[in-house]
């Protein structure tokens, strides 16, 4: 990377991805790594600085998460982060005991010497806490910088370059946090605001372009923001030895497969090979209800009809004297942390992204030009593209389709009453105003059946769950208040227009603990 680079060490905050966030925010690159990286990998980085996460473990928890000490003496600025203070006070000689006084939630810290760290920000600080234990002796060279009435708040070794909170600045909850982040960032770490979307596109191009050589690649689209970006990105690298491949699985959206290749064509004059495998899918899919086999199935059957594909173009192109060598992928950086799960023994959470799982004897080497990116930052950069918001402002669209939307068997029967009511949802959720607003607004059939009335008749049949949510990136949501309006709306056309579905519910869950999608 030849941006300044900020490294955090993930010790297994539920906000570490928000940390890095938080600093790109301010055209600063960040990279999260596991806090079992080996030092070598964090030197190769060559950081401006280094943030230790928080974490959900006490440093003397026998399977307490450990990073290699050496990190504290790199010479690179480190900031410490909650769990990331009590690893520094513990591995450099100081005290961490179970507090007296647990502090969660909202507090007040009282800054008590003057830092760099603190620079501009007021005496007292409104903080949200998240600790059971806490430093009761400060290792030698280290003094108190800030406190709350009953724990350590805050600490400095400015001679050794080392900082550390006891509080989260990376969460809104703590008002003044973006300017103490940035005070680390930037005037500590001396870190460059390089991190542009014109930046990003140049080097990104450039490198692709190297990459590729006179080589041909293939794109699996989508329709999506990120496949798109992606193939256009790729597209100015390459021109013409592009070509992009999207397959119909059976589970798209309503009119999706038709309307996907006149946008790829006609607006981003890609190169698209469109493959309707639809019947293909859902005799593979026939029962089978357990959401982990309905994902491995898709999957599956995606790699082996991509895989036909590309043996047509590889022959084609071998033909005219050209060799595809490459697979672009529109993978994002959320997809990379919750596929590699960077927590070490935590669970992986998403099984059916695009990160591995590709055929050994496909013999193609990856672009994934998105690989760093957050969903925001891939729009940011679609625009300075100049690609149309129709596609860049798309939702986030779930890889295994509407199948993980489809509790039970996926039939025809079923995906095709689900695209009718998914539409409703988004049809009215665009005319409220509120689509760019939401993270992602869809319908959920379930394999619930219960009574009603219709027309004076009794009827017996399917129930509908509408989901909304507000989220940054998808690494957590809340549920989103819609207004009674337009959820009457939705109920109302949903029951009246969609045959075989006689109730709808509204999901009022978060994640955690939920996940955004039911499957």
């Amino acid at each position: 990377m030849d941006t300044s680079t900020i490294v955090i060490l993930d010790f297994g905050s539920q906000y570490t991805q928000l940390i890095a966030r938080r600093i790109r925010e301010f055209n600063v690159f960040s990279v999260v790594l596991p806090c079992t990286a080996p030092l070598e990998q964090v030197k190769a980085l060559n950081p401006k600085g280094v943030i230790l996460s928080g974490g959900p473990c006490s440093v003397y928890d026998a399977d307490a998460p450990n990073a290699d000490e050496g990190v504290l003496a790199m010479g690179a600025p480190v900031l410490g982060i909650c769990y990331g203070l009590q690893f520094i006070v513990h591995h450099l000689g100081g005290k961490v005991v179970g507090a007296a006084a647990r502090e969660y939630g909202h507090a007040e810290v009282t800054v008590v010497a003057e830092t760099p760290l603190f620079r501009g920000l007021p005496g007292t600080l409104d903080v949200w806490m998240s600790h059971g234990d806490e430093a009761e002796t400060l290792p030698v060279g280290f003094q108190l910088t800030a406190k709350t009435s009953n724990a350590v708040a805050g600490i400095a070794d400015e001679a050794r370059r080392i900082w550390a909170v006891q509080f989260h600045p990376e969460v809104a909850h703590t008002r003044q946090g973006m300017e103490l982040l940035k005070n680390f960032c930037l005037d500590i770490c001396g870190a460059e605001q390089d991190w542009t979307p014109e930046h990003f596109i140049q080097s990104t191009v450039e490198r692709v372009r190297a990459q590729v050589g006179t080589g041909h690649a293939i794109c699996g689209l989508s329709g999506g923001v990120d496949s798109s970006v992606a193939a256009v990105l790729v597209a100015r690298a390459i021109g013409d030895r592009l070509t992009c491949i999207f397959v119909n699985n059976g589970v798209l959206r309503k009119d999706e497969f038709l309307k996907v290749q006149t946008t790829m064509r006609e607006q981003l004059r890609l190169n698209v090979v469109a493959v309707d495998s639809s019947q293909r899918f859902l005799e593979k899919l026939a029962g089978v209800t357990d959401p982990e086999r309905k994902r491995k199935v898709i999957g599956n059957e995606f790699i082996a009809v991509f895989d036909d594909e590309a043996k047509k173009i590889f022959e084609t192109e071998k033909s005219a004297g050209e060799e595809v060598a490459w697979l672009v992928q529109g993978t994002l950086y959320p997809d990379v942390i919750e596929s590699s799960s960077v927590h070490g023994p935590s669970h992986t959470i998403k099984s059916h992204h695009n990160v591995g799982g590709l055929p050994a004897d496909m013999k193609l080497k990856l672009i994934e030009p998105l690989r760093d990116l957050f969903k925001d930052e891939v729009r940011r950069i679609g625009r300075d593209l100049g690609m149309p918001e129709e596609i860049i402002e798309r939702q986030p669209f779930p890889g295994p389709g509407l199948a993980v939307r489809i509790l039970g068997e996926v039939t025809a029967e079923r995906v095709a009453m689900l695209q009718e009511a998914d539409q409703i949802v988004v049809d009215e959720i665009k005319k409220a105003g509120l689509y760019r607003k939401v993270w992602q607004s869809f319908a959920v059939l379930l394999p619930v059946k219960s009574v009603g009335v219709m027309g004076d008749q009794r009827t017996y049949a399917n129930t509908c769950a509408v989901r909304a949510v507000e989220s940054e990136d998808g690494m957590t949501a809340d549920w989103a208040p819609l207004p009674y309006e337009v959820l009457r709306t939705i109920s109302s056309r949903i029951v009246s227009e969609v045959r075989g579905i006689n109730r709808v519910v509204y999901d009022i869950t978060s994640k955690p603990p939920g996940t955004i999608e039911w499957e």
